[in-house]
This record gives C-alpha cells, structure tokens and sequence, in this order.
C-alpha cells in the first residue's frame, strides 16, 4: 500500500456528503485507495457479471443487503443502480454511506448528474505523483520515471514498464473501446492515439490529425472525447480573458500518465529517452502532471490553462489563483539561460494588475534562485507554485 495524498480529502468528505465518488483512470489505486481509507465498509466489485446480474433482477434487494452501506467499485457498469442510491441517501441522513468508483467519465457524469446531484463529492485519482514516490521512499532518475511513469502496480510487482504499457494498452482496447468504436476502426484508432503521443504539449490541430490518420475530422473530435473521457489524456485550454488581442482557442493534449506516452512513443528504455527529439515534450508532460495531481488531490480544480497570442507568445502554464495569474515556464534544460525567463517578462508586463509579482522557470537543474519576480525551481519541487507568498 503506497499512502495517496488524496485519502485525507476523501475521508473529510465522507463526513461531509452522503456519497463520496472516486473516478480516475484504470489501475489508478482507486480501489487500494477506497479500501484502505474504509476498511470496516463492505465492497462489492460491479465488473463482475454475476453481480451485475443480481442488480439487474432486483436492485433494491441488493442494496438491502448493505444497510450501513458499501464501497461500490466500478459503479459505471451499472449506473441504474444510482438512482436506487438516491432514494436510500435522500431518506437516511448519515454521511459516507456509500463509497464509489469509476473509471468512465462520460457515463458516469450523467449518471450522477441525473440522481446523484449535490448528494455525491467527486474526487479524481491519478496514477502516482512524484510527490507520493517520494513519500514510498521511491527515487529515480528523471528519465527513469519518464519511462516508468505512475502506475502503483508498476512498482509494486517490479513490472517492467514497457510491458505493462503494452498489456495496459491492450486491456483498454478490449474492455473499453470495444463497445465505444467500430471494431474496424481499432487500427486506425490505436495509429491515432500514438500520433497524440507525438503532439503532446502541441495546440492541436484537429484537420491535420485526421489527415494524417486517414479518417474524418468529426471522428477525431469523438476519438478525443473517448481518451478524455476514459482518463487517457487531458486537454489544458488556452486563456484568452481580456489580455492582448488573442485568437488561440485550440487546446493542448497531455497524457495522464508520462510512462504510457513514453512507450507509444515505440521508447523502451533510458538510453533512447535520452536522444529522443520529444524529450522535452515528456518533461512538460511530467510537470503539467504533477501540478493537476496536487490540485485533484485537495478537491479542486486545477484552474491551469497556457498562454499564446496570434504572435507566437507563449506561456507553458498560467495558474488562476482567484483575481490573480501565475505564469510557469517548463525547460527540459539542467543549466539556467536568462533566454528562459523572455516570455515570462513578456507576460509580465502584458498582464499588468492580474501578474502579481511572482512567476516561476521549472527546470531539471539543482541550483534554485530568484531573478526578479521569478522564482527558478527544480522539477521536484513544482508544487511550490501554489505556496502563498
């Protein structure tokens, strides 16, 4: 059992809602995680069929046999039970009745939207952050973990990464895709999210996309919902609120997990990592990661977004705190080069009242200082960002 920072969040709301559900990708730790922080509630594992059959016949006389409630695992596969829950929640006023998981946004989302509305807190738990590796007395070189990503299972039987990817790869295509696409669409689909892979930290261009998978832009659009909907990637949105005269709308897409985009990118170990031309792309990734994990594990929003005007300006990440913006720089780079901190001084003066005197250079190199209104920070210490002043 690896501790998650999430547990302490998930078991205050407990005290606070009726229903705690848990989403997150497959293999997560979601249910490690629920079990752990709940050990006296029963558990009841929805993917297997027989048990989604007794739901099926009769839904009340199951949840009858729970009267102190339970820990619902993988709640998507049968969402009509929801609306059951409801009816048990809305009568009987104790908190943290029932614990749910899942591991399919769409379905799930309007599931709950429609019987769970304001009775349920939502958590999302994403593979492991270096923070919480750190915690496990797990440290690697950084193109170790670009490699081995975040997966707890990954660490905990020692797989080897590569591997496990393909294996993970493979289960996603057979027990998720399978019924969300045409089967004769799963080589094209599977060309489609490698080449993904190599866009990551890129505005995306859906035309160009599909052109080069050979299928339609509106089958690109549904293609992207289905890898955002199943926690395979997450697509950070431009800001564009009264700063400047931009016309960037398309968003960027990063991967939920840096060692899952590391092995589409056909890399299989440190050495080609290392001479890989999308090094820096993973680095970012990683970061971006490390931040939205650290905001998902309190509860909240990430309310992380990147900047670009029509001019080529960029910011890798703007952070919204409240009124105010925090503009973050990722370099792939271990030496400092003040060349690194133009556009934050562009952003700087762009802003005006919304900066508010402090921006930050994520970097892989040790020394750490201050130049101006910039903080220069090591990668593993990205989450300083979010330190008051």
């Amino acid at each position: 059992m690896y501790h998650r920072f999430m547990s302490k969040e998930l078991e205050d709301l407990a005290n606070h809602y009726p229903v705690v559900t848990v989403i997150g990708p497959r293999q997560s730790g979601k249910t490690t995680l629920v079990r752990n922080s709940f050990p006296n509630k029963a558990y009841v594992n929805l993917e297997a069929y027989d048990i989604q059959a007794i739901i099926k016949e009769d839904p009340r006389g199951f949840l009858k046999k729970y009267p102190d409630g339970a820990i619902l695992d993988e709640i998507q596969r049968v969402p009509e039970l929801l609306s059951y829950i409801q009816v048990i929640v809305d009568e009987n006023e104790r908190k943290g009745l029932f614990i749910l998981t899942g591991s399919h946004q769409l379905q799930l989302h309007q599931a709950i939207s429609q019987s769970l509305a304001g009775r349920t807190a939502l958590l999302c738990l994403l593979p492991m952050s270096l923070s919480e590796l750190k915690s496990a007395g797990i440290n690697m070189p950084l193109d170790e973990i670009l490699l081995t990503g975040g997966y707890p299972r990954i660490f905990k039987d020692r797989l080897d990464p590569t591997k496990a990817y393909r294996n993970y790869f493979q289960t996603y295509i057979e027990r998720d895709l399978r019924q969300l696409i045409n089967v004769k669409e799963l080589i094209q689909f599977q060309k489609f999210i490698r080449l993904c892979a190599g866009r990551i930290g890129q505005l995306l261009n859906i035309v160009s996309v599909a052109n080069d998978v050979g299928v339609t832009s509106k089958t690109i659009k549904h293609w992207l919902s289905i890898l955002e909907a199943s926690f395979v990637i997450i697509r950070l949105q431009p800001y564009y609120e009264n700063i400047g005269k931009r016309m960037i709308k398309s968003p960027k897409i990063y991967f939920t997990d840096v060692g899952f985009a590391t092995y589409l990118l056909g890399i299989e170990n440190t050495t080609q990592i290392e001479r890989d031309p999308l090094r820096g792309n993973l680095i970012e990734n990683l970061v971006i990661l490390e931040l939205i994990k650290h905001r998902f594990n309190q509860g909240k929003d990430h309310q992380l977004y990147f900047f670009r005007d029509v001019h080529g300006h960029e910011i890798d990440v703007i952070f919204q705190r409240g009124s105010t913006l925090i503009p973050i720089e990722i370099k792939a780079s271990q030496t400092f080069n003040k060349e690194f901190l133009k556009n934050l001084y562009f952003f700087e003066k762009l802003s005006k009242g919304r900066f508010d005197h402090r921006g930050f250079l994520i970097y892989t190199g040790e020394l750490e200082q201050r130049v101006g209104s910039f903080e220069i920070i090591n990668y593993n210490h990205a989450t300083d960002i979010f330190l008051e002043n």
